[in-house]
């Protein structure tokens, strides 16, 4: 697998029971801003892509949560928190941006389900910006 960022990566759930290791595909962080994502996470989920580069420590504390036919999020069964939304083949990770040891050189730049955000937010960051039928549409699912 070729990804632009190349440098892996570790984190880390808020209590430790679950830690990883991952190599970015870039530099950018994501925002989905879908029904699901912002019940599971009280607000917006902020992700980075690690495609299938994911590997932890301890799946045993891993929960998982089938979300839809194709995806499943995970979450540390100890402390709760939120870990990735992936294709159940594994072939594609979406790791939490926050979780990860090293991130100032992440930067903002897509923002997905844009249709389901509520009013009462927004970001200063000018971000590419889809609505559900686009992102389902680019996985080529209806």
């Amino acid at each position: 697998m070729t990804n632009q960022s190349g440098k892996e990566r570790t984190g880390k759930c808020l209590c430790g029971a679950v830690t990883f290791k991952a190599t970015p595909k870039s530099h950018e962080v994501g925002v989905c801003h879908c029904n699901m994502c912002r019940r599971q996470n009280a607000g917006p989920f902020f992700a980075v892509d690690c495609g299938d580069t994911v590997s932890f420590s301890n799946e045993d504390a891993i929960g998982l949560y089938g979300s839809s036919e194709w995806a499943e999020r995970g979450f540390c069964k100890t402390c709760g928190s939120t870990l990735f939304w992936r294709l159940k083949d594994k072939s594609l990770t979406i790791m939490a941006a926050d979780l990860f040891d090293d991130f100032d050189d992440l930067t903002l730049d897509h923002e997905v389900f844009i249709d389901e955000k509520p009013a009462y937010y927004s970001f200063a960051e000018k971000t590419k910006q889809m609505t559900g039928d686009e992102v389902f549409a680019a996985f080529g699912v209806s």
